[in-house]
């Protein structure tokens, strides 16, 4: 197993940024869809399902792999139990305090097959995951999501696309600092008689993450599986036997009802036998798939234009077992699908041992089901209440599995073209398979096709360079090689944009202001000295005085001014900003410096100023002094130059305009280079400098 990803080191940067995928369920296996994923500091997690094959805590995911708490986004892309039924679990029983999404037809079924699922589980109130009380909180949690709609949440965009399979689902688009993945989820590519197909998404993702359920197996035509189907019902109930039909409430339950309540208008002579969809939910299912028309096909909504497809008039509603009336031949619809309790395993138990009846399978069967047991069709099957019993009823196997099969699945994959395919959603022995196939669909070899096992991570590496975009005014002009461009550089998620100030308020949620600071300093000297002081160490000092006072003031640097306020003290103001910030903060030095000097310094007119001469003089004997301290043999030569000596080499250095004259080239660049930073050192500080 790979070490659990809450402990996961970050690793150092190599060939890009690292992207992390990791199943946490659906890892070589059908059931508790999730998969994590990691990149830039970004992480979500798709689907939060269980599995339907195991109770309690053995059902979820590998939640104890994660930290919750770092989960930025959830995303569930359908209502099915193996994609979204351990959310209240995650929702609130964990440390996760993310943003889950889903579409609008999946959060209105979540409700009602979750409650479902709570009130038939036949687990001790131990092994319960979670209660009616906890599906009520999460739904207040779960925000809807429309198809196309482009949502933003801390740097993570994403979108989502049709996705066939069932009514609402949905995949996934992701776009993290540029690089894109799309999570497929379960699709279908192939239009039934109620759903849409899914979409082909525009662009090509960089990774795509998809469902492998079927493998290599190649579907029968829709019609020829809608013949096999209606054939087995009414030879079976023409010999007077009974026809149990287990699936899931939702999804595929109301694909058949469509078809078997066309084939009864069909057949007058079936009128006189019963169909009946047995489930709690009926109704309230039928009320949800009546109310999401426009999520689905052009056929449907044509029909519903006359007459509402889903007001069926062949078929009857069973809410409970009790009110089932077994005197003759009929067909039931009765949920679970996976045959392991409820109406379904009831009547299977009632009816297993004659003959004449028979159950048809019309979807996936998850490995450690009865339903999945009985296709192998075995002597003897255990009943609920732990008695053997022969198995005499026919077994049918007609798949109604909207799950893209292999011809889908290597289509939609060479029209996307993604160089990373990572396989979830299937058994160890099919996705195998799938995968050796589709390296003969790519035989280039710039396809990575990968099936990580539960909890085995997917390194990847992406290289995102950061490009900033100009906007507003600064975006008016083009720029000619060379220019610079000034502006705020703007982070927005992983977007930057570079903007004038003004414009600031326009693009953003951001606005400029500024910050006048204002400080005053107690000084009792001469404000002359303060003046002359200042002259030595910056190149622009401007004098005035001030309007409202009369008292003398110093523009320095053109950014800060120095007013005398009184006798005892002097004040500063000036407008923050870096530059600004550190010449203010070398004038307080200086002038705090003066005031400690002792004996006070009275500075007369004629004093006060010096002459350029001596300034001169000062000046070469600092330079010499560090050029000696530098090489150590520097003597004064004729006509003002100087001779420097270094083991035997000599440089001759005229200081008047830094020139370098001798035989050993090193030498005289090191001199050069010395005599020119020691002159921009003992000079003022130019005004240039900002």
């Amino acid at each position: 197993m790979a070490t659990s990803l809450k402990r996961r080191e970050q690793p150092m940067s190599r060939e890009g940024d690292q992207l992390i995928v990791t199943p946490l369920g659906a890892g070589n296996e059908v059931g508790r869809s999730c998969v994590y994923m990691s990149f830039r500091g970004k992480t979500i997690l798709f689907d939060c399902g269980i599995h339907p094959a195991y109770s309690g805590m053995a059902a979820l995911p590998y939640f104890d792999e994660i930290d919750p708490s770092t989960i930025d986004v959830l995303l569930i892309t359908h209502f099915h139990l193996d994609h979204a039924a351990s959310l209240p679990y995650f929702l609130e029983k964990t440390t996760f305090k993310g943003r889950v999404f889903m579409t609008h037809a999946t959060k209105a079924i979540y409700k009602l097959l979750l409650t479902d699922y709570v009130k038939v589980s036949k687990v001790s109130v131990e092994d319960m995951l979670f209660d009616e009380h906890d599906i009520l909180k999460s739904m207040d949690k779960i925000e809807v999501i429309d198809f196309h709609q482009t949502v933003e949440v801390n740097g993570i965009k994403f979108w989502c696309y049709t996705a066939g399979h069932v009514l609402g689902a949905a995949m996934f688009m992701v776009d993290i600092a540029g690089v894109r993945i799309l999570y497929t989820g379960d699709y279908s590519r192939e239009e039934d008689r109620h759903l849409r197909a899914a979409e082909l998404p525009q662009f090509s993702p960089d990774i795509c993450i998809i469902e492998s359920t079927s493998g290599v197996q190649l579907h029968q035509s829709r019609h020829i599986r809608e013949k096999r189907f209606t054939d087995v019902i009414h030879s079976t109930v023409a010999q007077g036997g009974r026809v149990l039909i287990p699936a899931f409430a939702l999804g595929r339950a109301q694909e058949l009802l469509l078809i078997l309540d066309e084939y009864w208008a069909n057949h007058p002579d079936l009128h006189n036998i019963p169909i009946y969809y047995a489930s709690p939910l009926a109704k309230k299912c039928m009320a949800v798939y009546q109310t999401y028309i426009l999520s689905m096909n052009d056929r449907i909504r044509n029909q519903f234009a006359n007459s509402n497809p889903f007001v069926f008039k062949h078929i009857s509603a069973l809410n409970s077992i009790d009110d089932f009336r077994d005197v003759g031949p009929s067909v039931v619809m009765a949920s679970p699908g996976g045959l392991q309790s409820g109406f379904s395993r009831q009547l299977f138990d009632s009816w297993c041992s004659d003959k004449r009846n028979a159950c048809i399978i019309p979807g996936y069967m998850v490995e450690g089901t009865l339903a999945k047991t009985i296709i192998n069709e075995p002597k003897e099957v255990t009943l609920m209440n732990g008695l053997t019993a022969p198995l005499n009823m026919q077994v049918h196997y007609i798949s109604f599995s909207a799950h893209a099969d292999y011809a889908q699945t290597s289509t939609f994959l060479k029209e996307l073209m993604p160089p990373n395919i990572i396989l979830v959603h299937g058994e160890a022995n099919e996705m195998m398979r799938l995968k050796q196939k589709l390296f003969t669909e790519f035989p280039d070899g710039n396809t990575r096709i990968m099936n990580p096992k539960n909890c085995e991570s997917v390194e990847m590496y992406f290289n995102s360079e950061k490009m900033a975009k100009t906007i507003g005014r600064l975006a008016e002009k083009t720029p000619d090689v060379g220019d610079s461009v000034s502006g705020i550089l703007v982070k927005k998620g992983f977007t930057y944009q570079i903007m004038a100030p003004d414009d600031l308020h326009v693009f953003s949620q951001l606005s400029t202001a500024t910050v006048t600071q204002r400080i005053t300093i107690p000084f009792s000297g001469a404000f002359g000295v303060i003046t002359h002081r200042l002259g030595k160490i910056f190149e622009s000092v401007e004098s005035s005085t001030d309007e409202e006072t009369g008292l003398p003031a110093l523009k320095v640097h053109e950014r800060v001014t120095v007013k005398q306020e009184s006798e005892k003290h002097i004040s500063l103001q000036w407008s923050s900003d870096p530059i600004s910030d550190m010449v203010s903060d070398s004038i307080v030095a200086l002038v705090l410096n003066i005031s400690r000097e002792v004996p006070k310094i009275i500075v007369e007119e004629e004093v006060a100023v010096k002459s350029e001469e001596e300034n001169g003089k000062k000046v070469e004997k600092v330079i010499y002094a560090l050029l000696v301290s530098l090489f150590g043999d520097v003597k004064l030569g004729e006509n003002g130059k100087l001779v420097i000596s270094v083991d035997g080499n000599v440089a001759h250095l005229y200081k008047e305009s830094g020139d370098v004259e001798g035989e050993h080239e090193g030498l005289k660049e090191r001199v050069r280079v010395a005599y020119q930073r020691i002159q921009s050192a003992v000079k003022p500080i130019p005004l240039s400098a900002e």
